[in-house]
């Protein structure tokens, strides 16, 4: 590319101009009308979720490209639907933009978000473009799901299992060693830059989905059980501390989580604290793995079949408290709470 065209500002081709470069990321034959028509399969719901991303809050030129920018906006919005036990259909783009903003950074940001989408058989099928004092994306994705296999966050019952579909922590380490290099020096390069790569390559969990409907159309192995059932869970793109007590919320139970079966990346140790491993595990968040609370029997098959990485973290039980406990006892007993997390207008 040469200097003139990376240069090139938003401002100098207005929107028209703008879209028709972009245009090129999304697929012709849906494009083109007022709205996208999308299909889905017989006897399935339709999923809808939308993310709104904000440059300085989500993302920053300091620690993501706008490739990275852009797969990790897709993925959110994949992962909400995953959370949901839905398949992708689409996404669009609401696009705020500054008038300084290079129609290169733009085309990146694109680039990144089709690269995300296109691992999972899904496009970019609209959008909007409109000048922003900052540059702000708003994704809305569509998904489809049977009713049978809808997951919710309500349907958790006391002695339900608590499933995590991998380790946490992950993101927010490798965005503490983006801002910070000089951390982690102990760390092998392979382990640094896998990381990073956590923080900027987040991968949504729609692989689970499948392991999870096979689990369940297995012979069921709980006597006087009727199978499937109800499957309650969330996502941990706010933390894996939030996503529990989401959860509970929701279903009007409490929670016991067991600090030592959390997972966490097996380089934690060799550079963070004790303190710094449960911080980043419980409230680190974007980690984008799924929380699921299922009966012991389904919970022990699903952590079988994912492999390294998920685990049983704990159990749904009755009131309403979420503690978080160590069988060992070296640790005294902790009430989690949402305050304890980032929140948008937490004081």
């Amino acid at each position: 590319m040469n200097s003139e065209l990376s240069s090139l500002q938003v401002k100098d081709i207005g929107e028209q101009g703008l879209l028709e470069r972009l245009q090129r990321f999304c697929p012709p034959e849906i494009i083109g009308d007022d709205a996208a028509v999308l299909v889905t399969a017989p006897e399935q719901s339709l999923v809808v979720t939308t993310d709104v991303l904000v440059d300085g809050v989500h993302f920053s030129d300091v620690t993501t490209s706008p490739e990275d920018a852009g797969w990790r906006s897709a993925a959110a919005n994949l992962s909400d639907l995953a959370a949901m036990g839905a398949s992708p259909l689409g996404i669009t783009v609401g696009l705020g933009l500054p008038g300084e903003v290079r129609v290169s950074w733009v085309e990146r940001l694109y680039q990144g978000m089709t690269e995300c989408l296109q691992k999972y058989n899904t496009s970019i099928v609209g959008g909007d473009i409109v000048r922003s004092p900052v540059t702000t994306l708003a994704i809305t994705a569509f998904g489809q799901v049977h009713p049978s296999q809808i997951i919710r966050r309500s349907a958790a019952v006391v002695g339900d299992a608590i499933v995590v579909t991998g380790v946490h922590g992950a993101s927010r380490a490798g965005l503490e060693l983006l801002l910070h290099p000089e951390l982690g020096k102990n760390l092998k390069d392979a382990e640094r830059t896998a990381l990073i790569r956590a923080h900027q390559r987040p991968q949504p969990r729609l692989d689970v989905l499948p392991i999870l409907w096979k689990i369940l159309a297995s012979p069921c192995p709980m006597p006087n059980a009727q199978c499937p059932m109800p499957i309650s869970g969330m996502d941990s793109s706010d933390g894996l501390a939030d996503a529990i007590i989401q959860i509970c919320r929701a279903s009007g139970v409490g929670a016991v989580l067991e600090r030592r079966q959390i997972p966490v990346p097996k380089t934690f140790n060799h550079w963070l604290t004790p303190e710094q491993v449960l911080e980043y595990a419980l409230y680190g968040g974007e980690d984008f793995e799924l929380v699921l609370c299922l009966p012991q029997e389904l919970a022990s098959a699903l952590v079988q079949h994912l492999g390294e990485g998920a685990a049983i973290v704990g159990r749904i039980t009755a009131g309403t408290t979420v503690l978080l406990h160590d069988e060992q006892k070296k640790f005294p007993d902790q009430v989690l709470s949402l305050s304890q997390g980032f929140q948008h207008f937490g004081q």
